[in-house]
């Protein structure tokens, strides 16, 4: 099943990374959860600036990297892992709103 990290790893919008502003995390019947839109975004926006998700093969690896070369404490790299091991049910594109939804069980 894939993960929020296969998700950021693979999915490129006009061959580009995702930017924070067009990803929302969302249940099965697309309501916003909040919470995890705000890790995703914090972690698109400050983490992967350190780091090229193409040399990471999991999620491990890039919380490896980040701990190696980011002043973040580890409080947030646990958190950041959380988030990036969250299973995903689906991706929902919204053109029209210009986001791509992160479907997830919570």
């Amino acid at each position: 099943m894939p993960t929020i990290f296969t998700i950021l790893k693979f999915v490129s919008v006009n061959h580009r990374p995702m930017a924070s502003s067009q990803v929302i995390v969302t249940d099965a019947a697309g309501k916003p959860n909040g919470l995890l839109s705000d890790l995703v975004h914090d972690l698109i926006n400050d983490a992967l600036l350190f780091v090229n998700l193409a040399e990471l093969d999991t999620a491990a690896d890039l919380i490896a990297k980040l701990r190696e070369h980011t002043p973040l404490p580890a409080d947030v790299l646990e958190e950041y892992g959380k988030i990036l091991n969250e299973p995903c049910f689906g991706l929902n594109v919204a053109p029209q709103k210009d986001t791509i939804e992160i479907v997830v069980h919570r």
